[in-house]
């Protein structure tokens, strides 16, 4: 994996990728509109105290971000389980850590195959 993640020093950071780490943008975008920053300040520091156009904004940021990981989290189920033939209760134990939730797993799995049109 070529994208890395640098502690620079103190709270800073230094994040780098090639273009074949981020073929659609999606990396980019989420810098560019500040979606990123929205997502690692709410993270940090829950609902952050602004303005309220600000608010909205970081929190349908966030929206979005989790949503889009949800995407990539089924692609990665859908992933193993075809690939490695990975059993329902593993991934629900490995990724959930609840071996019991092997329905939420397969909902994970019926997604990913959704989003990608199979």
């Amino acid at each position: 994996m070529s994208v890395t993640v640098t502690k620079t020093s103190g709270h800073s950071v230094e994040i780098t990728w090639t273009p074949e780490d981020d073929p659609q943008g999606l990396i980019m975008r989420a810098i560019e509109r500040d979606q990123l920053a929205d997502v690692l300040e709410t993270l940090g520091r829950g609902v952050v105290t602004s303005t309220e156009g600000q608010e909205e904004a970081a929190a349908r940021h966030t929206i979005e971000f989790g949503k889009l990981m949800d995407r990539r989290g089924a692609a990665y189920v859908l992933h193993l389980r075809e690939t490695y033939g990975t059993s329902w209760r593993n991934l629900a134990e490995t990724l959930l850590g609840d071996k019991e939730r092997q329905s939420a797993i397969r909902r994970m799995y019926d997604s990913g195959r959704l989003n990608r049109g199979i």
